[in-house]
């Protein structure tokens, strides 16, 4: 008797699946053998990276293309350097550090695999930059009859605009070709604001820094907002104390918020109280490292998340009405809200697709209820044409997504044309973008 298959579980245990066979590649033709196999079989097939997603878009209980194994720099040339698929970030960035380049920009957790990371359009922050996809110069695809696809701006520029976010759907990505930046420093500046501060000079502080965001707790009124700005190459960095750096980053950041947040979340009428004593407690830093130093932080307290991109000119609209609802939901909310920033791309099913774009995460501890908190940041967003994260919590489906990707139905119809069958298809793409056969 053959031993049960293994259950896969995404990082915030939001997701779960059993599937019929897993699959870690180690070289090309063995992806190639696993999508032409399954192809043959009937069967479909879902690649998975580090399960940092809170959807349930790699979820399946067909065949599963574990890419960890298949990871690590494969060429150079000036700034472009080709990775393999199932590289993760925090061994790019490291990898890039030693040749001297880094990414233009990050997000702030490094456990994803790059192809994980833009197929789900994962994004940091910054007015005059994008998300990460939108550092792709090339991508290497296995389509779903096996063949090989290479694409770029000027080869199959339809394929690169529509795969570079595809959420698996196009094919499996086997390699990608970023275009990096000479290596660099941030000053990092934090620092407690009033809400109605930064909501005031929302547009000063987002135009007038390389990447800002800042957070705040639903039931208080102080902001941590976070100014990071390169720094000039002659200058040198001034790094956190380690001392310091220990005792703010995972003292006060985990330790004491995983403390927080079990309170609350044992004894409810705990929640608004902490949140306002959360919020007095915020202190002022100030440092400078090189740039993934400064753009990573780590996070060991699990929680569940929705993300919703907005019009930014519709940040304050949002805010305000979200917390006119706070009061009214059935239970209250432990952990910060988030707020970033990004300029528009031309990426298909891109979050930021032609338009200047806020984001706006809500997050809440596991094990504490978020449906209705999450329902109503969702009523909110998609009051104002919204668009939600691909790889964090939301339910809309297909019919919803249709009227908020004027590209939508040209990445169905190339989806058609390069995967009639739906070799690539799972419950999540036949949600989201509709069956593929």
């Amino acid at each position: 008797m053959s031993p049960p298959a293994p259950t896969w579980w995404n990082w915030a245990r939001t997701a779960a699946a059993r599937p019929a066979r897993f699959v870690r590649p180690r070289d090309l033709g063995e992806i190639v053998d696993a999508v032409r196999g399954a192809a043959d079989e009937g069967r479909t097939v879902r690649p998975l990276g580090s399960g940092h997603s809170f959807s349930e878009a790699a979820a399946t209980n067909d065949v599963a293309l574990d890419l960890r194994e298949w990871s690590g720099v494969l060429a150079v040339d000036g700034d472009l350097v080709t990775v393999r698929a199932g590289t993760r970030l925090r061994e790019l960035n490291a990898a890039l550090d030693r040749i001297g380049l880094a990414m233009a920009n990050l997000g702030d957790i490094d456990e994803q695999t790059v192809a994980g990371a833009i197929s789900t359009g994962t994004h940091g922050t910054g007015a005059r930059l994008g998300g990460l996809a939108t550092q792709v110069a090339a991508l290497e695809l296995v389509l779903a009859d096996g063949s090989v696809a290479r694409c770029s701006e000027r080869e199959r520029p339809d394929l690169f605009h529509a795969a570079r976010i595809s959420l698996g759907a196009l094919g499996v990505i086997s390699s990608v070709t970023l275009r990096c930046v000479p290596r660099y420093a941030l000053a990092a500046d934090e620092r407690p604001m009033p809400l109605p501060e930064v909501l005031d000079r929302f547009t000063e502080l987002a135009d007038g820094n390389d990447h800002f965001e800042f957070y705040f707790f639903a039931h208080g009124d102080t902001t941590l907002v976070k100014r990071n700005n390169r720094l000039p190459a002659d200058e040198r960095p001034r790094p956190l104390h380690p001392v310091r750096h220990f005792l703010e980053y995972q003292v006060v950041e985990n330790t004491a918020l995983d403390v927080v947040c079990r309170l609350g979340r044992a004894v409810p009428a705990l929640v608004r109280p902490l949140n306002r004593v959360c919020g007095a407690l915020l202190s002022p830093r100030r440092y400078s490292d090189r740039s993934h130093r400064v753009f990573v932080t780590r996070r060991q307290v699990r929680f569940v998340e929705t993300e919703w991109a907005v019009p930014r000119e519709s940040i304050h609209e949002v805010i305000k009405d979200l917390r006119a609802a706070v009061p009214r939901l059935e239970h209250p909310v432990i952990m910060p809200i988030e707020v970033r920033v990004a300029a528009p791309d031309d990426i298909w099913l891109s979050t930021a697709h032609r338009r200047d774009t806020a984001y706006l995460a809500a997050h809440q501890f596991v094990g504490m209820p978020y449906r209705h908190w999450f329902a109503t940041v969702a009523d909110v967003c998609g009051a104002v044409g919204g668009r939600p994260h691909w790889g964090k919590m939301h339910d809309l489906t297909a019919a919803d997504l249709r009227e908020r990707y004027p590209r939508f139905d040209d990445f169905l119809a190339l989806r058609r044309q390069l995967d009639p069958a739906g070799v690539f298809r799972g419950g999540y793409t036949d949600r989201v973008l509709g069956p593929a056969a």
